[in-house]
Order: structure tokens, then C-alpha cells, then sequence
């Protein structure tokens, strides 16, 4: 996990870490997903529901949910039988079989290959698995939107990171998010880039996607 890449920025040092086996969507929620959800549940729909610019709503079923909390993403995952995966399971999960690469697909930054072009508010949200899929199948792991995983964020926790099955700081308000965006510039969008964002917050580049223990 992480990069030695000099400045960190909370993403050093590099370190190996072991996980368990575990299972992990092949696309972000959509909201269609999510409508089903919520009209299940009676919960309520998304911050930009029925927005165009942000691709939400009933025309847009396909798209990744965006303006969902840490809260939401958590209840979503229990309503359907899984969790949001942590930390160390996503970048695992992100870098499909590769070692020491900056993208899903490689050390290229192409949009052709895993959702991975930027130009500011030019480019919207797509529909998932609109592009190749990495090495384990998951698409949209770099790009599109950024994703809630399940671990409080700290800048320095790599330096004391648990070797099996880290799960993150026992405290902290923030919680990470991974894998950038359509909003995102190239950096954000590499497999080891961590940002930490207030657990109530409600983004319109932010969505998730679940994971579940193998038993």
C-alpha cells in the first residue's frame, strides 16, 4: 500500500500489508440501486437527486449514486447484506493484480482504459462500467467518483499501520475516500491517493461501492 513518493501527503510510506479474502462489487452503486433502496427503506434519496449536471436521479439509473454520507453508505451496505470495504481491501482491490503501478491498468493515465481523464467540469459523470476493467474485473476504480471506504483518516497513520488486516485509526472524525473522480485531476486518481472528508458530508463527486467477508 502507499508510495514513497517524497511530500506524502498522507499516502507514505510504502508498506505491505496483508488482508483476508474478501469479495468486492465489480461497479459503484448506481441509483438505481439506491432508488430501490430508499423506496424499500423509506430512506431518503440523495443530496442532487434529479440533477442533471451531476447525473442524478431517475434518468440517470445507470450512473453512480453521488450525495451520499459515510452514514448512508454504511446503511445502504447493510440493507444489502455487505459492508464498505476497508481501506487496505480497496487499494488491494484497485490495483487488480499489479505491484507498484500509479493506475488500475498500469502507469498510463488514459480514460480508454479505467475512467481516468479530467478537464474540470468538461467531463461528467458516466455510467458505470463504461470502460475496461482492471485485472480482478472492477471497473471504475480510478475515476468517475471518489469512494467511501470504511476507515477514519489520518495523514500519519501509514507510519504505524497494522500489517494484517489494518483497519484504519481508532479515531478521527474524516473518513478516507479513494480513487478520485470525474472533478478529480490526474493525481487524485492514482491507486495509493487518500483523502480524508467530514463523515456527514454529502458530495456530488462521492459515491461508493460494498464489499463482504468470503465465508
Amino acid at each position: 500500500m502507499g508510495n514513497d513518493m517524497k511530500n506524502g501527503l498522507g499516502f507514505s510510506p510504502a508498506h505491505k500489508v496483508r488482508v483476508d479474502s474478501f469479495y468486492i462489487d465489480k461497479y459503484e452503486v448506481t441509483n438505481g440501486d439506491y432508488l430501490k433502496y430508499c423506496q424499500e427503506t423509506g430512506s431518503r434519496l440523495p443530496e442532487f437527486w434529479n440533477s442533471d449536471v451531476f447525473r442524478s436521479g431517475v434518468d440517470y439509473l445507470g450512473y453512480p449514486v453521488v450525495g451520499i454520507n459515510y452514514g448512508d453508505a454504511q446503511k445502504y451496505a447493510s440493507w444489502a447484506g455487505k459492508r464498505l470495504p476497508t481501506e487496505a481491501e480497496w487499494e488491494i482491490a484497485a490495483r487488480g493484480g499489479l505491484e507498484g503501478k500509479d493506475f488500475p491498468n498500469g502507469d498510463e493515465w488514459t480514460k480508454k482504459r479505467a475512467m481516468q481523464d479530467s478537464n474540470g467540469w468538461i467531463n461528467l459523470i458516466e455510467p458505470v462500467g463504461n470502460y475496461e476493467p482492471n485485472g480482478y474485473g472492477l471497473c471504475d476504480m480510478s475515476g468517475n467518483v471518489w469512494e467511501w471506504v470504511a476507515d477514519r483518516h489520518s495523514e500519519s497513520y501509514y507510519e504505524v499501520s497494522e500489517y494484517d488486516n489494518p483497519k484504519g485509526p481508532d479515531r478521527g472524525s474524516n473518513r478516507v475516500i479513494r480513487g478520485g473522480s470525474w472533478h478529480s485531476g490526474k493525481m487524485c486518481k492514482k491507486v495509493f491517493y487518500r483523502k480524508g472528508l467530514i463523515s456527514n458530508w454529502s458530495d456530488f463527486a462521492v459515491g461508493f461501492r460494498c464489499a463482504k467477508d468470503l465465508k
